[in-house]
């Protein structure tokens, strides 16, 4: 199968048609390697990582989109934090994507509370800085067929909980979440990446399309009560 014909993937024009006249001119990203972009090729898919697919997506429906990627593999959210947030605040966003967490949950030390704080931390001093935020909850990386099975009932648990709680935080603070946890795919081994701790390229194209379809219902500016505007 191709990407062209994955029921799960966008359709040509897809995109276009969902991002049409978004308001969107300044992109950061803000993260660990979800962010970065550590996808494994895959034959008959696109090579772009979601952020950077994301950025060309929305460059063509609306060119001249600057954009800064400052994900870094294997920082825990206190670390992207610190180091990623002050440079994030001075590239001025409109749009900002903030993915953390995932390696804190890798961890049997994950403490859910301290996570919250950190991504809320971020959510509402980029959102105060005037950028619409997009959060995530991952794809369930347990399911990976190179995750030793006696790690995989926790770490399916802890994957659990970090997806739920940053639900939470999203509707608290308005973000723009995608949900990726419970996706159809999201138990299926052949999304993951022979490292088993990362998703393929079929992986990054889904969350591409799941993010656009979000993007797309939330694209316009917030409204002076701080909610998106509908379509």
């Amino acid at each position: 199968m191709t990407e062209d014909e994955d029921p799960y993937c966008l359709r040509p024009g897809e995109s276009a048609e969902l991002l049409a006249g978004h308001p969107w001119r300044r992109f950061v990203v803000l993260g660990d390697s979800v962010a970065e972009g550590l996808c494994e090729p895959l034959e008959g898919y696109s090579d772009l990582q979601w952020a950077d697919r994301l950025a060309a997506e929305l460059t063509a429906a609306a060119p001249g989109l600057e954009y800064l990627n400052l994900g870094v593999s294997g920082l825990r959210a206190h670390e992207i934090h610190a180091t990623q947030l002050e440079p994030a605040l001075a590239f001025r966003p409109d749009l900002a994507l903030v993915v953390g967490g995932g390696n804190d949950a890798f961890s049997a030390r994950y403490d859910p509370d301290r996570v919250d704080r950190e991504l809320s931390a971020m959510i509402t001093a980029l959102q105060a800085a005037g950028a619409d935020v997009i959060t995530l909850g991952m794809f369930d990386v347990s399911a990976s067929p190179a995750i030793q099975g006696w790690l995989r009932p926790g770490l399916h648990q802890r994957m659990r909980l970090l997806s739920e709680r940053t639900r939470a935080l999203a509707e608290r603070h308005g973000t723009i979440h995608v949900h990726l946890t419970t996706h159809d795919l999201s138990t299926e081994p052949g999304l993951y990446s022979s490292d088993g701790r990362h998703g393929n390229a079929r992986s990054d194209a889904v969350a591409a399309a799941e993010t656009i379809r979000e993007l797309g219902a939330r694209k316009h500016p917030r409204n002076k009560h701080g909610n998106f505007a509908r379509n």
